[in-house]
């Protein structure tokens, strides 16, 4: 527990922002964490999807990210998520992970599906049980999958939205179009 000088009150900045770099370091444990002392806990955003397909092959210990995927808005995704990755045991040795496919200018339904889930979960993992705020930071220059990220971030309730690794200026038109329930789009450098 933080000592009541970098505790904030209600309605002020928080005085601590956990950062959120890292894939796998930043995570919804951390997250959860720093947000239930009442300062603003963090989760990276990156590579979720991988991430999330590769933790459930490994078992999901303590079914944290099943728990997740349990209140996902769109149960045939979650179901279809977990049919294709969940094991109840560590893949074996010599054994490949089966891959996540991969976000590109034209993804595959189930590459999209994948990304907003896996943000979904981390999340939502991350404010479980707690009334404190977490946010989400992506990396701008990462920008195929970014829309389906920050709509999957935004249906766990994601407080605040961090970018890095470049200039960001379409993330706040993107964020009010998806809010608004409109289609939102990011212009992709080649």
């Amino acid at each position: 527990m933080l000592p009541s000088s970098v505790r904030p009150t209600a309605g002020t900045d928080p005085a601590i922002i956990q950062g959120g770099m890292g894939v796998g370091v930043s995570g919804w444990r951390l997250a959860r964490a720093v947000a239930s002392s009442g300062q603003l806990g963090v989760v990276s955003g990156v590579g979720l999807d991988t991430q999330l397909a590769r933790r459930l092959q490994l078992g999901d210990p303590g079914g944290h990210l099943r728990r997740g995927l349990a209140h996902f808005p769109f149960p045939g995704v979650a179901e279809a998520i977990l049919e294709r990755y969940y094991t109840p045991r560590r893949p074996g040795p010599g054994q490949a992970f089966r891959p996540a496919p991969v976000s590109s200018l034209r993804a595959s339904k189930a590459a999209a599906q994948l990304v907003v889930a896996a943000n979904f979960v981390e999340v939502f993992l991350a404010k479980e049980g707690h009334g404190g705020r977490v946010g989400v930071n992506h990396l701008e220059k990462l920008q195929m999958a970014t829309p389906a990220a920050l709509y999957g971030a935004m249906l766990a309730g994601v407080d605040y939205v961090l970018m890095g690794a470049g200039i960001p200026t379409e993330i706040p038109t993107l964020l009010t179009d998806l809010a608004a329930g409109r289609p939102g789009r990011v212009t992709v450098d080649v």
